[in-house]
């Protein structure tokens, strides 16, 4: 491997991670810009409590509708990356984003992560077999690697007696996943110029593929 080529390999390495970090921080900010109003007088207070305490009581209950569920764009980008150049998620930058992820998001650490190593790990196995496959069979295996991990972390869950989000909350996020994974594919083979390798071509590691 040429100084080139181990410079590109680390040069991809680090931009998904920097774009992880770049989903996770506009995920952590507030999408919901309607005001919150603590003090509007239609507001009948709890029992006991300030009209003001009581709006947000509410709200730190979260009682509201939510209007709709984020997509989990790092996973998209993850099995997208996965599925056409392995070589720039390895398994330990993975395992990192997504620790990284339950930390931040505090989702239970470790779980998450290890479910989705192990898709991402399964996507890799799968990719030379089906690099010569169309994109709705893409999307499909990359579905039911979705649907899976999503499944098994709610009943792993629910089996250590975590508290867990509702399923039609998870269930809903998984809908919106599925939706926006063509999107991250497109972005991900004509922006960030990370696509499949054509048989004979050489990865970033100077092998033949």
């Amino acid at each position: 491997m040429n100084d080139q080529s181990a410079a590109l390999l680390w040069a991809m390495r680090l931009a998904f991670v920097l774009l992880a970090f770049v989903i996770l921080f506009f995920h952590l900010l507030p999408l919901d810009t309607q005001p919150i109003d603590l003090f509007t007088p239609r507001l009948l207070p709890l029992e006991n409590t300030a009209p003001a305490e009581a709006r947000l009581e509410e709200l730190l209950r979260n009682e509201g509708p939510r209007r709709w569920i984020a997509p989990d764009l790092i996973f998209c980008f993850a099995c997208a990356w996965s599925f056409r150049r392995p070589e720039y998620v390895p398994a330990l930058a993975l395992a990192f984003v997504f620790l990284f992820a339950d930390l931040l998001l505090q989702r239970p650490p470790g779980l998450w992560a290890m479910l989705v190593l192990i898709g991402c790990e399964n996507l890799k196995s799968r990719a030379r077999s089906l690099r010569d496959a169309n994109f709705v069979a893409e999307w499909l295996t990359v579905g039911a690697i979705m649907i899976a991990i999503t499944l098994l972390n709610h009943i792993v869950m629910a089996l250590a007696l975590v508290e867990t989000p509702k399923l039609a909350l998870s269930l809903s996020e998984l809908g919106m996943t599925l939706l926006f994974y063509p999107l991250t594919v497109l972005i991900t083979h004509s922006l960030m110029r990370v696509r499949k390798a054509a048989p004979g071509d050489l990865d970033a590691l100077g092998q033949r593929v």
